[in-house]
C-alpha cells in the first residue's frame, strides 16, 4: 500500500510540473470534501480544468487513462459541482482533463496530457 501511494504521489507530482510547464496555473491540489477528492484544480486560459491524476508503474492492468471509468467521471463531474458552489467567481468554461503518467523502473517517466476527454 505505501508503494502504490508513494507512486501515486510521485505520478500527481509530474504531473502538475507538466501541467504548469504547458502554462496552467493550479489552483489546488488533493481538494477534499466529504464526498471524495479532486486531484488538481487549474486553470488554463478562461477555463477551470479539473485533472484527474492517474499513475501506473506498467500496463498490465491496462493503461493510466483507462483507470477513469465512468463511474469515477461522474463522481469528478459532482466534486466539481460541489468545487464550483464553494467559489466566489463565476466560471464560464469548465474543462475536465486526465494525466495519464507511467512510470515504469528504469525508464523515463511518460507523462500523457487528455484534454477535454469527458
Amino acid at each position: 500500500m505505501a508503494r502504490n501511494l508513494e507512486l501515486g504521489a510521485q505520478g500527481e507530482n509530474l504531473a502538475v510540473g507538466h501541467l504548469v510547464d504547458g502554462g496552467m496555473t493550479i489552483l489546488e491540489r488533493n481538494w477534499r470534501c466529504r464526498y471524495g477528492e479532486l486531484d488538481v484544480i487549474a486553470v488554463d486560459g478562461d477555463a477551470v480544468v479539473f485533472v484527474e491524476v492517474k499513475t501506473r508503474s506498467g500496463r498490465g492492468y491496462g493503461t493510466p487513462a483507462e483507470a477513469v471509468t465512468f463511474a469515477k467521471q461522474s463522481r469528478i463531474r459532482r466534486l466539481a459541482g460541489l468545487w464550483l458552489r464553494e467559489q466566489k467567481r463565476g466560471w464560464v468554461h469548465v474543462r475536465f482533463d486526465v494525466v495519464a503518467v507511467l512510470v515504469v523502473p528504469g525508464s523515463e517517466p511518460l507523462v500523457e496530457h487528455l484534454r477535454a476527454v469527458f
